[in-house]
Order: structure tokens, then C-alpha cells, then sequence
């Protein structure tokens, strides 16, 4: 009697710290592309939580009206021939339910692997995110300068990450911001993201990559366009430029904290855009973007 009643308590304890966590990430969008993820995520909840449900009520209904009653010894239940409306409805709605959530995953990938819904006239900004054992560093390109373990970034503009690794394969991953997508060495892979609500968001690599995973994370905080001008002038007026030595000491295995310099490593060692650039053949402006990118290397 004890143990049914501590097992009673326990409920509500469970209840009461589950109603102080802070929501999931995924579930706390700040972007188009992951608010579309957002959306599946909670379709396919409250699917799942309809068949879960429909088949307990089912369990139930069996249990009481087939319930095992007083017969004689020798009672023999009815013969009974499959049912064929029965079998129709066992087979049949898994196949609509895979069916319905398979042509929404396609149609969601295509929204999240396209240039944001609302940005579309909008020209991104272009940041080469590429990893290393166990940090990231971000080139930015055009504004030629580059940081390390932090991303800044405006809001209610398109931004256009080109993810690669100099190490083991990594996964670049905003929660808040959208869903993850692999860096890989000698190629370049392109993701698409947008920022809707200034503030700070939590970003790290979300593929095992050795001892140092676990602390493989970056800080992103997203301003007004202005602020973000604003912090450009400051890097390019205060900040060390960052020399091939450096970059090639920031590669060795270990970990780092935040820092900023004026220059990317683009100069020197630039993004493995070649035969295997992992453009985004979806886009026709990621042709554009790419050559942008390496003529600005060159100028650099």
C-alpha cells in the first residue's frame, strides 16, 4: 500500500519540475525556415499522440467486452472468418499516414532548403561557416572579417551559410533558427537561414566529432541592421588582422574563446568551391553568390 502511494506521489513532482522548463528550441522558433520545422515537429506529435490514444481506447474496449467470463468447460468459441473491412482499416491507414507525412517532409524540405518565405528580393548575406577540432570560424566575405566561436548577425535579412570542414565531418546547427546540415572537408554544402527577432541564440555542431564535441558550440546574437553596420566599422577599426600563422594555430585540435579579426582565412586557404562546390543546384543564385565570394577573395 506504501509503494502504490510513493508511486502515486511521484506524479505530481514529475508535473510540477516539468512545468518549469524552459520550451525546446526547436519548439522556440526565431526564423521562417525553423518555424516550418516547427510546425512538422508538431504535426507529427499530435499524429502520434491520435494513434496512441485511438489504440489505448481500443485496448480498453477489448479488455471489458471480451473480458474472460464464467462458460462451461466445454464451451467452444464460434468459428470466425477474417474481416475484410477490418484488415482495410489496419493496413490502409498506416499507408494514408505515411503517405500525408511523406508529402509534407518533401514539401518542408523544400521550403527549408530554399531562400527564407518573405526574403525572396532580399540579397543575403554570405558567411562561410567552416569547422575545425573543436571550434568554428566565420568568414564574412564581403564585410572582410572573420570571427571565431560567435556569429553576428542582422535581422529580417537572408543569410547564406557555406558550411565546411578542416577536420572530421561536423553539423551546423542554430535550434532556434532551423534544422542542422552537414560540414564536410573538400566540399561545400549550402544552407539558408533568417533571423526574425533580434537576441541571442545558441548554436553547436550536433555530430559527434571526437573528445572535444561536447563544448564544440558557438554563441549567435542577431541585431537590427544598423547595429550590425555598426559593429562591422568597430571589428574593421579595432581588430588584429588575422595572418595565415594564426589561422593555422586556430586549426589545431583544442579548444578557444571568442575572438574577432579583420581579414578571413579566405585569402589563403579559400573554401573547397571547385568540382564538388556543393552549390545549391535548386537556386540559380548560388552560382552568383559563390563567384561573388571568390572574386572577393582574390581582391583580398
Amino acid at each position: 500500500m506504501k509503494r502504490k502511494w510513493a508511486l502515486l506521489g511521484i506524479v505530481p513532482a514529475v508535473m510540477a519540475v516539468l512545468t518549469g522548463c524552459e520550451p525546446l528550441l526547436v519548439l522556440d522558433p526565431k526564423g521562417p525556415q525553423a518555424q516550418t520545422q516547427a510546425k512538422d515537429i508538431m504535426l507529427s506529435i499530435g499524429i502520434m499522440s491520435f494513434i496512441v490514444i485511438a489504440v489505448f481506447a481500443l485496448l480498453a474496449y477489448m479488455l471489458i467486452k471480451y473480458r474472460a467470463s464464467k462458460l462451461p468447460a466445454d464451451y467452444e468459441p464460434p468459428h470466425i472468418e477474417g474481416s475484410k473491412v477490418v484488415e482495410a482499416i489496419c493496413i490502409g491507414i498506416p499507408v494514408i499516414i505515411v503517405a500525408f507525412l511523406s508529402v509534407v517532409s518533401v514539401q518542408s524540405n523544400n521550403k527549408v532548403e530554399a531562400m527564407p518565405k518573405g526574403y525572396e528580393d532580399q540579397k543575403p548575406l554570405v558567411i562561410y561557416a567552416s569547422s575545425s577540432n573543436w571550434k568554428w570560424h566565420f568568414s564574412y566575405p564581403e564585410e572582410n572579417i572573420e570571427t571565431v566561436n560567435y556569429l553576428y548577425i542582422p535581422t529580417d535579412r537572408p543569410l547564406e551559410f557555406k558550411l565546411y570542414s578542416y577536420g572530421p565531418i561536423t553539423s551546423f546547427w542554430i535550434p532556434q533558427l532551423g534544422g542542422q546540415k552537414y560540414a564536410m572537408s573538400d566540399m561545400v554544402n549550402t544552407l539558408y537561414l533568417a533571423a526574425d527577432v533580434p537576441g541571442e541564440y545558441m548554436g553547436r555542431n550536433a555530430n559527434f566529432s571526437g573528445k572535444g564535441f561536447a563544448e564544440n558550440t558557438f554563441n549567435v546574437k542577431a541585431v537590427t541592421q544598423d547595429e550590425f553596420d555598426k559593429w562591422v566599422k568597430e571589428v574593421k577599426a579595432t581588430a588584429a588582422p588575422l595572418t595565415e600563422e594564426k589561422f593555422k594555430e586556430l586549426l589545431e585540435p583544442g579548444h578557444v574563446g571568442q575572438s574577432t579579426y579583420t581579414g578571413t582565412h579566405l585569402a589563403f586557404m579559400p573554401a573547397p568551391e571547385g568540382e564538388h562546390g556543393g552549390h545549391d543546384h535548386g537556386s540559380s543564385d548560388a552560382g552568383e553568390h559563390s563567384e561573388h565570394g571568390e572574386s572577393n577573395h582574390n581582391h583580398h
